[in-house]
């Protein structure tokens, strides 16, 4: 059997008066309209591989917002292949100049876009991102790193830092939620949560805003949830680093159903319309 090809993309957007525009590019090489992405390198991370395929065939930088429906397929070799996709939005762009793989880019409304589409997989996730409410604030709330066991530490359990593995974890991390352009970055009081954002703040520039109700010894589960609805309405993109209690008794007061359990290092993606949140997608 062949092995699967794995690649990813987005359905990118940028707002209009009229309503989102949706791009499409054009690869000489196939003569297809199709929505941007391409293979992951090796070791790549499938949302990194998206971010940076958009990048290569647009030269849109764009930030990811929701996860869309994979699709998968044969190629024409008979070997597997499944693309990742994410909804994202346009942040910045240089001119389009044509290369190598994409001679011409458009820019339409979802359904001159879906039309135009060569493949029916890619007027689907067009037509599902229509059909999407506006995101108006993303909360990525994420469990701290590795910092040893809590029954080897013996001062104040607030005080214990990021061991060796956590440190390379709050860097790989890093890496990943910096894709998401945040704005804000908020922490809760312990050491090992505030130790698991600073190479994002390294990266970002960005000041680690400490409040305590994501603490786990506040016990305050409501007023969490409370707090990343707030943190939500500010916009458009604020990373929490908490406990796992925390994340575990507050999803379930945000969303209903569901297996929240969060090993350290992972999340969630957390995307609002207005005070609604849509379905949370776990970010590992």
């Amino acid at each position: 059997m062949a092995a699967l090809i794995r690649a990813a993309g987005g359905v990118l957007w940028r707002p209009s008066g009229s309503g989102p525009e949706v791009c499409l590019v054009h690869r000489a090489r196939y003569d297809d309209w199709s929505l941007p992405k391409g293979k992951l390198d090796a070791g790549e991370h499938p949302l990194a591989a998206a971010v940076r395929e958009v990048w290569e065939e647009t030269g849109v930088r764009a930030a990811p917002q929701i996860r869309l429906p994979s699709t998968r397929y044969q190629v024409r070799a008979g070997a597997p292949k499944v693309v990742d996709y994410w909804s994202m939005r346009q942040v910045s762009a240089t001119p389009f100049q044509a290369n190598s793989e994409v001679d011409e880019l458009r820019w339409l409304t979802p359904p001159a876009a879906a039309e135009l589409a060569s493949y029916p997989h890619d007027a689907r996730l067009i037509t599902q991102f229509a059909a999407l409410p506006p995101v108006t604030g993303l909360v990525l709330l994420i469990r701290h790193a590795y910092a040893g066991e809590r029954a080897e530490w013996h001062a104040p359990d607030v005080l214990r830092p990021l061991d060796e593995t956590g440190q390379r974890q709050a860097a790989k991390l890093a890496e990943l939620l910096a894709l998401f352009e945040p704005s804000r970055l908020v922490s809760a009081s312990p050491r090992r949560c505030l130790q698991s954002l600073a190479p994002l703040a390294a990266s970002t520039d960005l000041p680690v805003e400490v409040e305590s109700v994501f603490d786990e010894t506040a016990q305050d589960w409501s007023g969490a949830a409370q707090r990343l609805h707030q943190l939500a309405a500010l916009g458009p993109v604020t990373v929490v680093c908490s406990q796992g209690q925390v994340i575990e008794q507050v999803l379930p007061l945000l969303a209903d159903g569901g297996d929240f359990a969060t090993p350290k290092a992972t999340g969630w993606v957390l995307p609002y319309a207005g005070d609604r949140l849509l379905t949370p997608e776990r970010l590992a």
